[in-house]
């Protein structure tokens, strides 16, 4: 069985960049999303991939994940079957000790919002964490990709903006 492990964070400034080796621009959307599951359908520069996740456990740190290539052509073709709103970030990649950052600042219409992940072996793996990382928003539903679909950051409420800024 295919498990992801991670954990995700809010960033507290753009200073990743600066340590930042490589970066991506991501094209995405959901063909569905519910509590069950989630069906992805995402774009990169060159690739393209059809991914399935599972529910995650408790904690938000580990679930199901399925994931295939597929062909760019076929990937836009589904992107116009998916549900709205469709999510583009760039995606930059940090290494910090022997893991591996993916900080996505998103765009259009979650533009302002920031999200590093960590993949991990064990949910009680040690990792190194960098001055830039904020607030943990593991197993946060509204920070999840296919949540931010359905209810755009540039929707978030004062009051969830004043939730994000907390503890950062």
């Amino acid at each position: 069985m295919n498990l992801e492990i991670e954990r995700k964070f809010l960033v507290k400034n753009d200073s990743f960049k600066q340590e930042s080796y490589n970066k991506t621009y991501i094209k995405q959307g959901y063909l569905n999303s519910n509590e069950k599951r989630v069906v992805r359908v995402r774009i990169t520069n060159t690739k393209a991939f059809l991914t399935i996740k599972g529910k995650s456990n408790k904690e938000g740190t580990t679930r199901f994940e399925w994931e295939k290539s597929i062909s760019i052509l076929d990937a836009e073709h589904l992107l116009l079957l998916c549900e709205p709103t469709l999510i583009e970030k760039t995606r930059f990649y940090v290494k910090k000790g022997k893991h591996t950052y993916e900080i996505d600042e998103f765009l259009g219409e979650n533009l302002g919002l920031v999200i590093a992940e960590i993949e991990l072996n064990s949910e009680d793996e040690k990792f190194e964490k960098p001055t830039w990382l904020g607030k943990e928003v593991t197993g946060d539903l509204k920070y999840y990709n296919s949540k931010i679909s359905k209810h755009p950051f540039k929707n978030w409420s004062q009051k969830n903006l004043e939730q994000k800024f907390e503890e950062i």
